[in-house]
């Protein structure tokens, strides 16, 4: 679909619109002062040619094109002030507590189920009562935005992060634990709906989706660095996990006292009439570039908004009842939804727990390795801050959900080959309390890991094969030993060659599950994991920015919850292979969703994006074919040409 934008500008106008600053490094760089005269030269000539219209029509307009083509190029090449940068890593440092508190869960569960003897319920409580508090949240960020700005609900966020984080580290039972991760998940909440709506609203176009993909190098970082911090203190004899928790109070207090020294987003401002202090605000930002045109069009845009839509009701009615921002609504909330029902934070919450019940037997191996699935992913989300603006947001997504279901494909297979060469039961011992136990009737092991209240006794002979194996209660103090039997002692274990596994069976084939892991990481990395918060930032309207963010927020933490929730679960009843497969079922079905229903954002201003989402819903992204290019008119005093479509889609 071709966009047509009709603009009238004087040369001389794009002369002046280029920086003092710029123009003084380029006298100072070049030789004999050649590229100022060159700028110079430039502009007088395209003056010149800008009063030749009888010229215009006679053939003269091709040399007037080529001048205005030079002189908007050499304008767009001003460089962004470094300003912008400083806001966007302070916003950033959000993401980092976002990415940190969801994935030091994975290696400090290892040591608290121990310590407190937690079991399967327990496990999951404290993993979803974080992301359902983060729901809640989210969903109340969006009034919390509206109503006292970005900035604020930012200083709120790391207030709470840093309360959640004490409260973790000097948690003295379950209870207090679990109290504490409620509170940490109301910050996340907060934070996941309100930095990529700042970041949007402060970043150039030409960098936004850049700017806000950082938010999410920074929650992989997050998650890489809690990985660290758990492969770390893992070696420590007691209370470990209490140093894994608490630390996050660290970039909580340093983004606290950062934002008191930032500014708000000029376009809240803007909408809350304050225009005057939205002005110096946004010249901050854009330093010597010209902030008019920006102003003028943010501000025409709100009061457009304002007679379009009206001010009655509540937003989220204003929304549904508006055909643009309700397609939006869906688009933003559906990729939400299959970010999550891809299965990304079971990989990333039970990434350790995977590698247990793929055969990897030690905690702190399991533990590091998870580490090195947290590194792939914050690798390939650095790939994807590189790639988002060169192939768009559009090409990016899709590509990386085709190539996520297939890694999920390639991990139910993994485990699939695991299942079929399971060791065999070759022990059935009787219970020195005369108890009946179903443990008994299960023959492989398989059979008898999925059964939450069973685990498997062996041995290994010489050629690591499976040898004299039983299947046993586990014991109700501690999922890291039996009942009763020869692996009812933990410390005796390995004085003894005998092994437990708990969840998971010994296999030859452990390696096909971080294969399996690796693969999906790389795909799913660069795109399904930041697009979701980078297109959702941008495609509502100012006025539905705040409540379009937290609705998409608030579907992604509801379906965090439902899959984290429900995975053990799910695993138990339709085996691990058989939740990987009905993940990949959910990516095939959203990648038919999103190749019908997204349209291409990138290089377009906020105020643009709506137009994008006229036409029917299952059919803004097929017709957006022509990955965001659009015809613009410029008029040039009396005389017309008409810029290529290469030509137009560099213009900003």
């Amino acid at each position: 679909m071709s966009h047509k934008a009709n603009v009238e500008y004087t040369l001389r106008s794009l002369g002046n619109l280029m920086g003092e600053k710029r123009r003084r490094q380029q006298a100072a760089a070049a030789p004999e002062g050649s590229s100022s005269l060159g700028e110079r030269s430039l502009i007088a000539a395209a003056e010149s040619c800008s009063s030749l219209n009888s010229q215009a029509s006679g053939g003269g307009g091709g040399g007037c094109a080529d001048l205005e083509r030079a002189a908007r190029r050499q304008f767009q090449q001003d460089e962004t002030p470094g300003f912008v940068y400083v806001l966007s890593l302070f916003s950033a440092l959000g993401g980092f507590l976002f990415g940190y508190d969801t994935g030091v869960v994975s290696g400090a569960l290892l040591l608290l189920k121990k310590e407190l003897n937690l079991d399967a319920f327990w496990q999951e409580l404290l993993v979803s009562s974080t992301v359902g508090a983060a729901a809640l949240s989210a969903l109340a960020g969006g009034a919390l935005n509206g109503w006292c700005g970005r900035r604020a609900c930012i200083l709120l966020a790391s207030f709470i992060f840093t309360a959640g984080a004490a409260l973790l580290a000097f948690a003295g039972d379950k209870e207090t634990l679990l109290g504490g991760r409620i509170v940490v998940g109301l910050g996340i909440g907060v934070t996941s709906m309100t930095v990529p709506v700042y970041i949007a609203e402060v970043a150039p176009p030409h960098l936004r989706g850049r700017l806000v993909t950082i938010n999410t190098l920074f929650i992989t970082g997050g998650q890489f660095f809690a990985s660290v911090i758990d492969g770390a203190f893992s070696y420590l004899p007691k209370d470990g996990w209490r140093y894994m928790l608490g630390l996050s109070a660290v970039p909580s207090v340093i983004q606290f006292l950062g934002f008191l020294f930032l500014p708000e987003s000029p376009r809240w401002l803007i909408q809350k009439g304050q225009t005057q202090k939205a002005r110096r605000i946004l010249s901050r930002i854009r330093g010597n570039q010209a902030i008019d045109e920006e102003y003028d069009s943010i501000k025409n845009n709100i009061e457009e908004e304002e007679k379009e839509v009206g001010a009655a009701g509540p937003v989220i009615c204003r929304m549904l009842t508006y055909p643009p921002t309700r397609r939006e609504l869906i688009v933003g909330c559906g990729i939400q939804m299959f970010q999550q029902l891809a299965g990304i934070n079971t990989v990333m919450y039970y990434s350790a727990t995977i590698m247990q019940m793929s055969g990897v037997q030690d905690d702190r191996t399991a533990i590091w390795l998870a580490a090195l699935t947290a590194f792939i992913n914050f690798a390939f989300t650095l790939f994807g801050v590189w790639l988002v603006e060169k192939v768009g947001r559009r090409k990016l997504t899709l590509g990386s959900l085709a190539g996520t279901a297939v890694a999920l494909l390639v991990l139910a297979l993994g485990f699939l080959l695991s299942a079929q060469v399971s060791p065999k039961v070759t022990l059935n011992p009787e219970s020195p309390l005369a108890q009946n136990s179903t443990c008994t009737k299960y023959s492989y092991c398989n059979g008898c890991m999925l059964d939450p209240i069973c685990g498997f006794c062996y041995k290994l002979n010489k050629s690591s094969v499976v040898v004299e194996s039983s299947c046993v209660p586990v014991s109700v103090k501690s999922t890291v030993e039996a009942a009763w039997g020869r692996c009812s002692n933990e410390t005796k274990l390995k004085n003894q060659d005998t092994y437990w596994a708990y969840n998971f069976c010994p296999t030859p084939y452990s390696w096909t599950a971080l294969l399996g892991l690796i693969l999906y990481l790389v795909f799913f990395a660069p795109g399904m994991g930041p697009m979701p918060w980078t297109i959702n930032s941008e495609i509502y309207p100012l006025w539905a920015r705040s409540t379009g963010n937290a609705c998409s927020s608030g579907v992604n933490w509801i379906f965090n919850v439902l899959v984290s929730l429900t995975f053990l679960h799910t695993a138990e009843y339709l085996t691990y292979y058989g939740a990987f497969f009905l993940y990949a079922g959910f990516a095939f079905v959203g990648l038919i969703f999103l190749y019908g229903c997204l349209p291409e954002t990138k290089g377009k201003r906020l105020e643009e994006i709506e137009c994008l989402f006229e036409n029917a819903l299952c059919t803004c992204g097929v017709s957006d074919s022509d990955d965001g290019r659009y015809i613009e008119y410029i008029r040039v005093k009396g005389s017309n040409y008409h810029l290529s479509d290469n030509d137009a889609s560099d213009v900003e």
